[in-house]
């Protein structure tokens, strides 16, 4: 009778507890245990950026061919090359905010720069996406330009912010300040140019 109700209680037990499948991600050399709904959390920041991109693409519709006809300066890449470059740089992004979002902060002041990065993370890609309606939708050259300097110096203000706690996070922005540089030169220079 005893044993029965041993038995009993061990499958009451097993019964009871919570199923959930887990994923085991290496944190500084230490295992830790992920559920699938932070995998999806974690697929979702990371895929954010290319939302934005796709959806201020469809924003401009054809004018992309309509800027091709446009004198083009000097370094000008080919227009093929846009759209695998900000490919690469969107997914960067969303790395980097992934590993902004999953540090977990031991005291206060380190949630509050945590908490300042993901605002400004947020922040520029707005102005990333606005920027894309503002040259090439609206043809708001010079405005684009200044705008786009307002976004090169939040993503320079991010890269610092990242670099003490978080370099990886820092390093994957850093491909996205450079192309940004070299957009505001394409920007300005077609803005004088046309």
């Amino acid at each position: 009778m005893a044993n029965l109700r041993k038995t009993q209680t061990k499958t009451k037990k097993t019964t009871m507890k919570k199923k959930t499948t887990k994923i085991k991600v290496a944190v500084k050399g230490k295992p830790e245990k992920r559920t699938f709904k932070h995998f999806l959390i974690a697929t979702g920041i990371i895929l954010l950026p290319l939302a934005v991109g796709l959806v201020a693409s469809a924003l401009t519709g054809n004018t992309m061919m309509e800027f091709g006809r446009l004198k083009q300066p000097p370094l000008a890449p080919p227009a093929w090359l846009f759209p695998v470059a900000w490919t690469i740089l969107y997914i960067l992004m969303g790395v980097a905010s992934y590993l902004i979002y999953r540090l977990n902060p031991k005291t206060k002041a380190e949630k509050k720069l945590q908490t300042a990065e993901l605002i400004i993370y947020f922040v520029q890609l707005f102005f990333n996406f606005m920027w894309t309606i503002f040259f090439f939708r609206l043809e708001m050259r010079w405005f684009a330009f200044g705008w786009l300097i307002v976004m090169w110096l939040m993503i320079l203000a991010l890269i610092c912010m990242c670099a003490k706690n978080r370099k990886a996070a820092a390093w994957c922005l850093v491909p996205y300040l450079l192309w940004c540089t070299f957009a505001s030169y394409l920007n300005i220079m077609i803005a004088i140019l046309n």
